[in-house]
């Protein structure tokens, strides 16, 4: 009886060591780098409620780093047919966009989120045409589901328009979370011109109005299908400057449906 015992006692003195080593184990600390990407499949792109693509189907996809201090950096793709279809490229079927900012809570559900952003269009400008490469600076306000975001044009050229610094967009987006799975999207914006441009304002051609519905439901393995209608409020020599040389009215109102996966 007094051997089962000892044998018993060091049997659980042996089997401590591991335990004790498990509780005082140290945690592995949180890494404050985070990198995440997103790859996408949509009937057509939509930017600020006109068509890129002409009706077309668009691939996108991109990576960000966060870090845990709150700054961020970006890049994103696209591919794109405005470019020709309205005669300022003779080449180039691409945006590629890079971007860095900062974001951070002020209290509670309130956030902020400033920064940079270029939209980058490869190819070759024909002639007489204008580069679409522009330069914005945005700044947004965040309270649980609904944001407002302005973003400001910095260079003397906007998405060609001449002229044009100091060219703004307003956003607001609401994103409703119906269920753990399905979102439903709302959004409205003001394109507004600067500038004008052989002596005509470029807000009498090129400012408009555009507005989003849509919904969107999460799948296994963080994919997640979507669909939204989309279009602008423009007047008559609005929908003249956005009617592309393929006879294309970008602004149209029109359906987009999509999958994308992130990781």
């Amino acid at each position: 009886m007094r051997k089962t015992i000892a044998s018993l006692s060091v049997a659980a003195v042996l089997s401590l060591p591991g335990l004790v080593l498990a509780q005082q184990a140290p945690a592995a600390p949180a890494s404050p780098h985070t990198l995440t990407g997103n790859f996408g499949f949509f009937s057509q792109y939509i930017f600020r409620g006109l068509t890129q693509t002409d009706h077309r189907p668009a691939l996108q996809g991109g990576f960000d780093y966060a870090h845990s201090s709150g700054f961020y950096l970006g890049t994103w793709a696209s591919n794109v047919s405005w470019l020709t279809d309205f005669g300022q490229y003779s080449s180039g079927s691409m945006e590629w966009d890079f971007y860095g900012g900062y974001k951070a809570a002020l209290s509670g559900d309130l956030g902020y989120d400033v920064g940079l952003l270029r939209y980058q269009y490869p190819g070759k400008v024909a002639p007489g045409g204008n580069t679409a490469n522009t330069t914005e600076a945005y700044g947004a306000l965040s309270w649980k589901w609904l944001s407002a975001k302005l973003s400001y044009s910095l260079g003397n050229r906007t998405f060609t328009v001449p002229n044009s610094s100091g060219t703004y967009y307003l956003d607001f987006t609401a994103t409703y979370p119906m269920t753990d799975k399905i979102n439903l999207i709302g959004h409205y914006g003001f394109q507004k011109f600067k500038g004008t441009t052989a002596g005509t304002a470029n807000d009498s051609v090129a400012s408009y109005k555009d507005w989003k519905l849509g919904a969107s439901y999460g799948l296994p393995k963080d994919f997640t299908v979507g669909a939204f209608l989309s279009g602008t409020s423009m007047n008559g020599t609005q929908e003249a400057f956005y009617t592309s040389g393929t006879g294309t009215k970008v602004g149209n109102t029109t359906t987009t449906v999509y999958i994308q996966k992130t990781f």
